[in-house]
């Protein structure tokens, strides 16, 4: 590598502020009203192994600067990957030159000062993996293996990989406001194929932390995906019905994202959402609570400020099934005639509440219906909530699965199945930045043959 790279991908935080502080003071001398700097730099690396033998190996060194800059609130925005100084200097120009020509928008501009983030505190998102590329290698070779070791009918493997990654990301504007924060991700994944006689199937399982130390063993997950696969073999058809229907927690975080989406002050303000003008209505049950919490210790979506620097905050979204308002950046929140929740670039950390009872014991409480474990499909209109897949999963009569089913579609109205949640279970998913456990739903129609 290049002596001139190598020293951006060792830029410090305190490098990193550097520049943002430089930006910045470029953009006020350019007279801009306000303006906001962000700037990172990551490094990773990903291993994938297929059938024993490398399949890809690759490095990554990612850096960049981007400017957004205001006139009178008329917006320009510019970016780099090239953080010398005079580089930066030609993006600030750039951006000032884009804000003369577009037409001034009245809701656009930094978040209020008052919002700003103060207290930074250490989050423990950072837990870097000194890991050579052969370590790596081998870590997959023995995912894969011990997936492929589980049964004589996995016959092929799409790869196990590992991937981590770290970095370290700086934001700022004319407020004053100047935060920072490392970062790192690690995750190991196998996805391999089962077959008997003329029937093919696959699944596939991973795992993925802050700290690499809290990963599942690669061996266990090589062994979930190929149970996983084996336990499709076998599929049926169903005819099409009307039963109860849920979710296990991978597919309840898709299902509560149509949620989110439908909250978002950009569906709120351009009137395309299911969910328009909902804030004070029950859009659960109300036994059913959705909490954010921003500043759990390692948490995969936490952050002590969101992307325009807003302190982000503990905060109840649903409150006995009524919704208490929405998910708004300081734009959206303007054009609503609202403030900011700290949320320009997403939740962080949505905690589902969920009773004591597992996955099997809401099988047993479903008693017949079908258990989605993967769905297909962009069907779903957040505009009117109407709601129609693909899935696969298993079909499920006295409590118990009794076997594997596919090529089906599950529909229904987003709005009647957020009313008709029946239960959430306690096997909680923390992979994600929705944390839930099983989803049981009311009757949803089950179109097959």
């Amino acid at each position: 590598m290049p002596a001139a790279e190598q020293a951006v991908v060792s830029l410090t935080r305190s490098d990193l502020e550097a520049l943002v502080a430089y930006a910045l003071e470029e953009a006020r001398t350019e007279r801009a009203a306000q303006a906001e700097v962000g700037v990172s730099v990551d490094t990773g690396l990903n291993v994938t192994v297929r059938l024993g033998e490398v399949d890809t190996l690759e490095y990554q060194r990612d850096r960049g600067l981007g400017i957004t800059v205001y006139f009178d609130h008329r917006k320009g925005s510019a970016s780099t990957a090239d953080l010398r100084r005079e580089a930066i200097r030609d993006t600030v120009l750039k951006a000032c030159s884009i804000a003369r020509f577009t037409a001034a928008d009245e809701c656009a501009g930094l978040a209020d000062a008052g919002l700003m983030a103060h207290d930074l505190q250490d989050l423990s998102l950072s837990h870097p993996w000194d890991i050579a590329p052969e370590a790596s290698i081998e870590i997959a070779r023995a995912c894969e293996a011990a997936a492929l070791a589980v049964d004589s009918r996995v016959r092929n493997s799409e790869g196990a990989s590992l991937g981590t990654h770290r970095g370290m990301r700086v934001y700022g504007n004319s407020h004053g406001f100047i935060g920072g924060y490392a970062s790192s991700s690690h995750s190991v994944s196998c996805a391999v194929v089962a077959s008997e006689g003329d029937e093919m199937q696959r699944d596939y399982w991973y795992t993925t932390s802050r700290d690499w130390r809290e990963l599942e063993n690669a061996e266990h997950v090589g062994r979930e995906s190929a149970e996983r696969t084996i336990a499709r073999l076998g599929s049926r058809k169903l005819t099409t019905r009307r039963a109860p229907v849920m979710f296990t927690p991978e597919m309840a975080r898709g299902f509560f994202g149509h949620f989110l989406t439908a909250i978002r002050g950009g569906s709120q303000y351009r009137r395309s959402s299911f969910l328009l003008g909902a804030a004070g209505q029950p859009v659960f049950p109300a036994w059913l609570q959705i909490s954010e919490r921003p500043h759990i210790l390692k948490g995969i979506a936490s952050s002590a400020f969101d992307n325009e620097g807003v302190a982000t905050r503990d905060r109840e979204l649903v409150k006995d099934g009524v919704l208490q308002g929405y998910i708004l950046s300081a734009y959206s929140a303007r054009k609503l005639g609202l403030q900011t929740t700290g949320n320009a670039g997403g939740v962080h950390n949505l905690i589902i509440s969920h009773g004591s009872d597992d996955q099997q014991a809401l099988l047993r409480r479903m008693d017949r219906g079908l258990l989605v474990t993967e769905l297909m499909g962009q069907g779903v209109n957040t505009v009117t909530g109407d709601y129609s897949r693909g899935a696969s999963g298993f079909w499920v009569e006295g409590g118990r699965i009794q076997y594997p089913v596919h090529e089906i579609t599950i529909a229904g109205n987003l709005r009647e199945m957020l009313l008709g949640v029946a239960a959430i279970g306690s096997d909680v998913d923390l992979r994600g930045a929705v944390r839930t456990g099983s989803v049981l739903l009311g009757e949803m129609t089950i179109a097959g043959d």
